[in-house]
């Protein structure tokens, strides 16, 4: 079975995660930087896409969790633009850099797979994972690559903590960018919890899947 795919996402309260500089901005509450670390440890991989590295160079980690005992950092990156000092390659967690076949770059520290043509293949990196043993995955970001599993029909659950904040802005980046659906062709999604955490919420969904006739 494939890995249970979730997404994992603050926005502020008009819709956005970053500022029009794309650079990272503090949105969580306290309280729900608490729950994203929960999730984390439950989590047997994280993953991200290249321009989160880029821009917010993450660590990834779980602070306390060995190099053995912690998730997978997953980044996907078609064209191998991952820099040789971000900080998913600093050793602290076993990272997994996910590119195109036509990459031939390797990076000290990290495993390599090159899996599609031009882009990544999402259902190829879900098989490699359902062989490793990876029953959960979380995705962090960004708008991109959240789109591409949205995209892919392999979102289970997407969870956004809503802050309360606003940052305006026309180029301000969305949890959900990509190119986007067609009016009739928007993933439906079923609420399944809402929690008040901190100075935000926390509103839980689930994907509808459409069962096809028998």
């Amino acid at each position: 079975m494939r890995p249970h795919v979730i997404v994992n996402c603050a926005m502020t309260a008009d819709g956005k995660i970053a500022g029009k500089s794309r650079r990272q901005v503090c949105i969580s509450s306290p309280e729900d930087m608490e729950r994203v670390k929960k999730l984390r440890t439950e989590s047997e991989a994280i993953l991200v896409g290249v321009n989160t590295i880029l821009a917010d160079d993450p660590h990834l980690t779980v602070k306390g969790l060995s190099h053995e005992m912690g998730p997978i950092r997953i980044v996907l990156d078609s064209n191998g633009r991952t820099p040789d000092g971000a900080k998913v390659l600093d050793g602290r967690a076993r990272t997994l850099i996910v590119t195109s076949r036509a990459c031939a770059r390797t990076w000290p520290g990290a495993e390599v797979l090159r899996l599609g043509d031009g882009m990544v293949d999402l259902h190829e990196l879900m098989r490699e994972l359902e062989a490793r043993k990876v029953q959960r995955l979380m995705v962090e970001g960004g708008g991109e690559t959240i789109w591409s599993f949205f995209k892919a029909g392999l979102v289970d659950e997407y969870r956004v903590f809503v802050g309360s904040k606003v940052l305006g802005g026309r180029t301000a980046p969305s949890p959900v960018d990509g190119e986007g659906f067609e009016d009739d062709g928007c993933v439906r999604l079923q609420l399944k919890g809402t929690e008040v955490l901190g100075d935000g919420a926390l509103l839980c969904y689930e994907v509808v899947r459409d069962v096809p006739p028998a």
